[in-house]
């Protein structure tokens, strides 16, 4: 969910979201077999004080620490960032700043992003196997499907046909 973020090296554990603007960033150290991801709206709160998961800043740092609560090593963690679409034609561009923290922040701590899924227009739904490092990525249809309405079956009706199911 938005504003969550979670660490594990459980190997039953899958980690699911979707994304629009919003970033996660995957982090994974391959030896301690532990991993989690993050889920974040904005880059940084406009009052530096304020601390939130909402905010990039704090989520990639609560991140960082519970891995290493969890034995990673933080020369050891690799990333796989996801999200950062421009949904709304506005000038706010949330997606691309969130895009362009990220990348900061990471390269700041020396984090590599071995794999990346960023910008654009739709929105992705992500699964990430934390003790593996597994990521998959698909992106979302930006149209809604639209699903055909079928018409209920009276009681006395019989469902069409000339084949009676006792």
């Amino acid at each position: 969910m938005q504003g969550h973020l979670q660490a594990t090296g459980d190997p039953s554990v899958v980690l699911t979201t979707i994304l629009g603007s919003c970033v996660s960033a995957c982090l994974f150290d391959s030896e301690a077999k532990t991993g989690g991801m993050n889920h974040f709206l904005l880059p940084m709160p406009s009052d530096t004080g304020a601390k939130s998961i909402r905010y990039g800043a704090y989520a990639m740092e609560l991140l960082i620490n519970d891995l290493l609560k969890q034995g990673a090593q933080k020369h050891r963690m690799v990333a796989k960032v996801f999200g950062g679409a421009d949904m709304l034609s506005n000038d706010l561009a949330v997606g691309s700043r969130n895009v362009r923290f990220t990348l900061s922040f990471l390269q700041d701590e020396r984090i590599p992003c071995i794999s990346k899924s960023l910008g654009g227009q739709q929105a992705r739904r992500l699964r990430f196997w934390p003790q593996t490092g597994v990521a998959k990525v698909k992106l979302v249809d930006s149209e809604p499907t639209l699903l055909r309405e079928i018409a209920p079956v009276e009681p006395d009706q019989k469902p069409g046909g000339d084949i009676e199911l006792f």
